[in-house]
């Protein structure tokens, strides 16, 4: 995050529990990364350190989030753990199954989250048109009394 040298960046990022992973404050620049181990909607939030309205100088954020087996930098990985070339295709090959598996598993999940949103709709539509019908059926039985008892009384029956 290149900025001006007066202002600064404080970082608060929070996982799906609302647990801070981050808070940091960034001076002139800054880079951050985390991994969290936590499925689900984190927050980022971006504050500036500074309370001036005026001649406060610049701030410009770049913001690049990279999220699954794109935000590992294998020549980092390479480099660490000594790895032939090969050695370092093998190990991104099995992160992409790894993360394939994850993907599988997650559209499995939504799948069986959509089959119950639809059974238990279609259960309920079942009881609605039940009661309608019931409804129907007493409405029709009750008109067709009064009709009758109507009738009785003006002795047209």
């Amino acid at each position: 995050m290149p900025v001006s040298r007066d202002i600064g960046m404080h970082v608060d990022i929070a996982d799906p529990d609302e647990k801070t992973i981050l808070s940091r404050t960034y001076a002139a620049e800054g880079r951050f990364t985390f991994t969290s181990h936590t499925a689900g909607e984190h927050v980022i939030c971006l504050n500036s350190n500074s309370s001036a309205w005026f001649n406060a100088g610049q701030l410009r954020v770049h913001l690049d989030i990279s999220v699954g087996e794109h935000a590992v930098d294998y020549q980092q990985v390479q480099a660490k753990d000594k790895l032939t070339e090969l050695q370092l295709r093998v190990r991104q090959l099995l992160d992409q199954v790894e993360q394939i598996t994850k993907e599988q598993n997650y559209q499995r999940y939504r799948e069986e989250r959509f089959r119950q949103t639809s059974e238990s709709t279609n259960q309920r539509v079942l009881w609605w048109s039940i009661a309608q019908t019931l409804i129907l059926l007493i409405t029709g039985f009750w008109q067709m009394q009064h009709l009758k008892s109507f009738f009785e009384a003006k002795k047209l029956v």
